[in-house]
């Protein structure tokens, strides 16, 4: 009996049909709770996201990143120093020139010379001269640039004194406010004074000079300067915010439009685009032939041309067209052959499109459900970028004696071995190096904490991929649980749930987190593996000879593949997860067995819809983001509208801002369709396979899809 039913059914060898089951009619309302331990697992290691993220933020002080810090170790902008935000700088140049061994320990900007808090940033050029040396110190120096515990009434120390000692600079030029830290204005570096030759410390010329600044802060300038374009580009979204609010608009009622469309207009789309392909091939041929009977008269071959790497030398040469012609012939016809033979699942495909388009209208709120998951990723974004730079400044900062200039007579044994504290340190102590200072090097590294930062920041981003994979998993069970009751409506749309969406969310939290963490988990090891193989990659690039860049390069393209695998398992899995309610392994094994009955519709379904998708994106996005072009550029006019191109200072900054949004936008209503097509279809093969269409069976797809079939129901529909 089982062989006879092989023999009937040649796909057995990937499970039999679904039976027939007189009870069923869409999700299950009856289940229990699955994949229990890694539901409980899921749960342990939330906890422990929380703790760490209490650790983090116990021990931690972000105030080391988000504000500057100066030689004591006091915070510019808050606390004593709250009338002095910005952060100057002695010498700017031993931020990238400074010889002494300690400087590539230090952190940030912590350079290795003095540093102050002051009210705004010089903005002239100022230098010590020759006979300032002799001259009273309250009348060389300005006490705001200067250390504050220096007096300058009764300083008990000469100009040359104070300038060894760095306890006020012996220069400074014109600078701007970069991140709250002083850095040279090099649009003014041109204009230095003919003083300036003659500062020790600096070249001799001007223009050396103006060359040792802009070579020597080039690197740590231009990696702040974005704050200057950061601000005009703020300028430009505070008056052009609301015109791209109405360009997302648009591309949201764009793609809703679009997508409600397709049940009317998917037909006519497939086929031109079918048409268009065969056109475009077709014409390939008769191009192909007509270069090859201009190129007939030449005698020259393949073998006269012979190897080069100047390609445009082959394309005049006869036999180049005539292989171009053979390829193109072979390919148009398998293309034509191969829509002959499947025009059948074409035509399923396109139904099955049209119907997701028609469920979706009788389910609106499924469109909105993407700004949930949108919400959730922000909140696992926010947590692990929160976690990590709490757990990054986490611990007592730890000061050390360093020589800031180490070519001074007696500063050769100040190495950055001795610990100091910055707001008792006394440069007396160290009368045989006048430069000896105490700077910030790193955090303490020697607690229980500490010791164990790296594998907290390795705890925290392997929970936030596994959160982000479950968040997405969750709002892929919860649509196709909305879908799915949608189609087992045996009449439309009288029999759909009142509130499908809903209705599927619950069921998905309170049965189903451990098979949707279950399957989260797995995408999660495999993106880790890639991580790792990526983190190899860089750090050994230098290193590696042909056969290891080859080796790892099949490594990264099979792990690749291996995601790109189970994120499509894994997504049929929680289709059958939302219709049974059974386990991850479970549902992953029928929903694969069941593909694999029907792997041709799989894959013209498959490419159908990515290519109807993909010309929606296109269309959405390219017409949003012609139309902002247009109207940002100053091209399109509105009467009576007060905005003005001219305002803007980087017009491309909005048009950008629009495109990203749209794309943005069309890809999560998208996102909401093809999970709407993937669970119709499996839905259809189960209804294929259950049901005769009988009155005692029959279908619950719709007359389309029946027509396309040549099937019918027997029975009545119900009321």
């Amino acid at each position: 009996m089982g062989k006879k039913r092989e023999e009937e059914n040649p796909d057995s060898k990937y499970g039999e049909p679904a039976d027939f089951d007189p009870n069923f009619s869409g999700p299950m309302k009856k289940r229990g709770c699955t994949d229990i331990i890694c539901c409980v697992l899921f749960l342990v290691v939330i906890l422990g996201y929380i703790a760490v993220g209490l650790l983090a933020w116990l021990y931690g002080d972000p105030r080391h990143v988000l504000y500057p810090k100066n030689s004591t170790g006091s915070f510019c902008g808050i606390g004593l120093n709250k009338d002095r935000p910005h952060l100057f700088y002695f010498d700017i140049l031993k931020c990238a020139t400074s010889v002494n061994i300690m400087a590539a320990s230090l952190n940030g900007l912590q350079c290795p010379t003095t540093q102050v808090c002051v009210e705004s940033c010089p903005t002239e050029f100022w230098a010590v001269g020759v006979q300032d040396y002799f001259a009273e110190p309250k009348d060389v120096f300005k006490s705001e640039f200067c250390v504050p515990s220096l007096d300058l009434a009764n300083p008990r120390m000469s100009v040359r004194e104070i300038v060894d000692k760095e306890l006020c600079p012996f220069f400074y030029m014109p600078t701007n406010d970069v991140l709250g830290r002083c850095l040279p204005d090099f649009a003014k570096l041109g204009e230095i004074p003919s003083s300036f030759s003659n500062i020790p410390g600096l070249p001799g010329s001007i223009n050396d000079t103006a060359d040792l600044i802009r070579n020597s802060t080039g690197d740590i300038f231009n990696s702040f300067n974005a704050k200057d374009i950061g601000i005009r580009i703020f300028e430009d979204f505070a008056s052009a915010w609301p015109w791209i609010l109405v360009g997302l608009l648009i591309a949201m009622f764009v793609s809703m439009l679009f997508l409600l469309l397709l049940r009317f207009t998917a037909p006519v789309m497939v086929w031109v685009l079918i048409v268009g392909v065969l056109g475009a091939g077709a014409y390939g041929i008769w191009h192909c032939y007509w270069e090859y009977d201009n190129y007939k008269s030449l005698s020259s071959s393949i073998s006269d041309v012979g190897f080069t790497t100047n390609f445009s030398i082959y394309l005049e040469v006869q036999e180049t067209w005539l292989a171009f012609l053979i390829m193109l012939s072979v390919a148009e016809a398998i293309i034509l052959l191969t829509i002959i033979f499947l025009r059948t699942r074409i035509l399923i495909a396109i139904a099955l499109i049209q119907e997701s388009s028609k469920a979706i209208s009788h389910m609106m709120s499924t469109l909105l459900y993407p700004l949930v998951t949108f919400v959730l990723l922000l909140v696992c974004v926010a947590y692990w970028g929160a976690t990590a730079l709490y757990l990054a400044t986490s611990g007592e900062p730890i000061y050390k004696v360093v020589a800031l200039n180490a070519s001074v007579s007696g500063c050769e044994s100040i190495n950055g071995s001795v610990t100091c504290d910055p707001q008792k340190f006394n440069s007396s102590d160290y009368s045989d190096c006048p430069t000896a200072s105490c700077i910030f090097i790193n955090y303490n590294e020697e607690g229980l904490l500490q010791r164990n930062l790296f594998n907290l920041q390795i705890y925290n981003a392997i929970a936030f991929l596994w959160c982000v994979n479950f968040v997405i998993a969750l709002g892929q069970c919860t649509l196709a649980g909305a879908f799915a009751s949608y189609y087992w409506a045996f009449s439309k749309p009288n029999d759909i749930p009142t509130f499908p969406l809903s209705g599927s969310f619950i069921r998905s939290l309170r049965y189903h987190v451990g098979s949707l963490a279950f399957g989260a988990l797995i995408l999660t090891l495999v993106q880790i593996v890639r991580i790792l193989l990526e983190y190899i990659d860089h750090k050994t690039r230098s290193a590696q000879n042909p056969v290891a860049r080859f080796i790892l390069c099949c490594m990264k393209c099979c792990f690749w593949c291996l995601e790109k695998f189970i994120k499509f398992l894994n997504r049929n899995a929680y289709i059958m997860i939302a219709v049974y309610g059974k386990n991850f392994c479970v549902s992953a094994k029928n929903a694969f067995k069941l593909l694999m009955r029907n792997i041709i519709r799989v894959v013209v379904l498959d490419k159908v819809t990515d290519v109807l998708l993909f010309f929606g994106k296109l269309l959405v996005v390219g017409g949003v983001g012609v139309l902002s072009f247009f109207f940002f550029s100053g091209r399109i006019l509105l009467p009576g509208s007060t905005f003005r191109s001219e305002t803007l200072n980087y017009y491309w900054m909005p048009i950008i801002t629009v495109v990203f949004g749209s794309y943005l936008i069309a890809h999560g209503f998208f996102s909401v369709y093809n999970m709407c097509v993937d669970t119709l279809f499996l839905c259809f093969l189960e209804d294929l396979e259950r049901h005769d269409g009988s009155l005692q069976k029959p279908y619950f797809m719709s007359k389309n899809l029946m027509k396309i079939l040549n099937k019918s129901n027997k029975a009545p529909k119900r009321s």
